[in-house]
């Protein structure tokens, strides 16, 4: 794997939550860190203000996936950002890929609209697909891919049920993808979240829901970001060259048991 400082990371829904997490991770181990964002510009900037703030290197990348040519406008800007923190001109290279960003549409099998079906698989299953098949002529050779699932794959959660099947894909992605790159030394793994207080899930501001969803994991509490980008960058350290193709939950022991 390259030198930590030499590194070049995007990562993909990295304006909150744990996108962003994992963006200030892995900037403060030393990488560069492309931090794409779908629509808001603030959310963004903010990350990539913090990162700068702690002594890091980073810069937002905007595309808003499921739309058209979202990602050669991304490809487009990554290279413009590169360019301008370490110069040099054509495509850059990518040494760290996590596929983080992802929409849900908490509605059950009958309440459901085809509109939202295709969206959902356009963001959290096409768009990590041809974001992958982009980035693979850019790869460095001992690089890490890391796709942030969840631990509903593992679990029944009707209520999200199309949300768990684009991750369901992801994960099935995850291992095609560990065989297909392991000769190049090239890691890719799946990290699931489990209950993480974000605000993806507005559900965390409700006292009683809190308390329900942390009697649910073995640790009695419900996780932080930052939590989930210890994995991430365990993963995409040194530490994790000899783990691919796998799945692991970051998600306190949620519904170990009946």
């Amino acid at each position: 794997m390259s030198d930590p400082t030499d590194r070049i990371a995007l990562v993909t829904g990295a304006g909150r939550g744990i996108g962003r997490a994992v963006a200030v991770r892995l900037a403060a181990e030393g990488a560069l860190v492309a931090v794409h964002y779908g629509r808001d510009d603030e959310a963004a900037q903010s990350t990539v203000r913090e990162i700068r703030d702690a002594g890091g290197s980073a810069f937002a990348v905007r595309a808003e996936f499921g739309a058209l040519g979202a990602l050669d406008e991304l490809w487009r800007r990554y290279d413009e950002g590169v360019a301008a923190v370490r110069g040099g001109s054509g495509p850059a290279p990518v040494d760290i890929l996590v596929n983080n960003a992802g929409i849900t549409v908490p509605r059950g099998v009958r309440d459901l609209e085809e509109a939202d079906w295709d969206r959902l698989f356009a963001v959290n299953a096409k768009a990590p697909f041809f974001l992958v098949q982009g980035a693979l002529p850019r790869l460095r050779d001992g690089g890490r891919i890391v796709n942030v699932t969840t631990a509903a794959t593992r679990v029944a959660m009707p209520v999200i049920a199309a949300y768990t099947m684009t991750k369901a894909a992801l994960e099935t992605f995850t291992v095609d993808l560990a065989l297909e790159l392991g000769p190049r030394g090239i890691t890719v793994n799946a990290v699931a979240p489990g209950y993480t207080d974000t605000d993806i899930n507005p559900d965390m501001k409700v006292p009683a829901q809190r308390e329900a969803m942390a009697a649910t994991t073995a640790l009695r509490r419900v996780g932080t970001p930052g939590e989930v980008a210890d994995v991430v960058a365990y993963l995409a350290g040194p530490g994790g060259r000899w783990v691919t193709g796998q799945r692991i939950e970051a998600a306190g022991g949620v519904r170990l048991g009946l």
